[in-house]
């Protein structure tokens, strides 16, 4: 698919945190990311390992490829930390994040929604480089497991690892 053909693709969002929201594709999903932005994990294998209690996006599913929650692990009441990969919880609720402004218009539900987007090809400038910026600061919490874990110590500082999956970093690997 040439970049002319991806440039005409958009999807319109109809969920119950979105109605009628539009964005255009313009680039191949999983292609084209900013050279600083370097997630481990895809959008697909961070829901089938297990994030945000298994409850993030339940009802938002037809916006993303099926396959991506073929093996998802999801919770279809309420957000459950045995969902979780490392079974705890380490996510902050929706409203602490309005409340700090880390929430941008077009992706009501946070940063994973964001990167979701950004993975299908979306591109939004500006947001796009501060949801980049945030994604970098957490590698601090893969300085502290270092220094405090045995290397492959799954069970250590579990919050932190779990945390780190929510932004797309496989801490399984630390």
């Amino acid at each position: 698919m040439n970049e002319t053909a991806m440039r005409e693709k958009f999807v319109v969002v109809k969920d119950r945190m979105q109605k009628g929201y539009r964005y255009a594709l313009v680039a191949r999903a999983g292609d084209v990311f900013n050279a600083e932005f370097k997630p481990e994990l895809t959008p697909k294998q961070m829901l089938e390992l297990g994030v945000f209690g298994g409850k993030y996006m339940t009802e938002a599913t037809s916006e993303f490829p099926k396959s991506w929650f073929s093996r998802a692990k999801l919770s279809q009441d309420k957000p459950d930390p045995k969902f979780n990969c490392f079974s705890v919880v380490a996510s902050q609720s929706l409203s602490v994040w309005r409340a700090r402004g880390w929430i941008h218009p077009d992706d009501p539900r946070g940063w994973f929604q964001w990167y979701c987007r950004y993975y299908m090809g979306r591109r939004l400038g500006e947001e796009d480089r501060r949801q980049i910026k945030r994604w970098k600061a957490m590698r601090r919490h893969i300085a502290q497991i270092r220094f405090n874990c045995d290397e492959g110590d799954v069970f250590c500082r579990r919050r932190q690892r779990q945390a780190l999956l929510h932004w797309a970093y496989d801490s399984r690997k630390i």
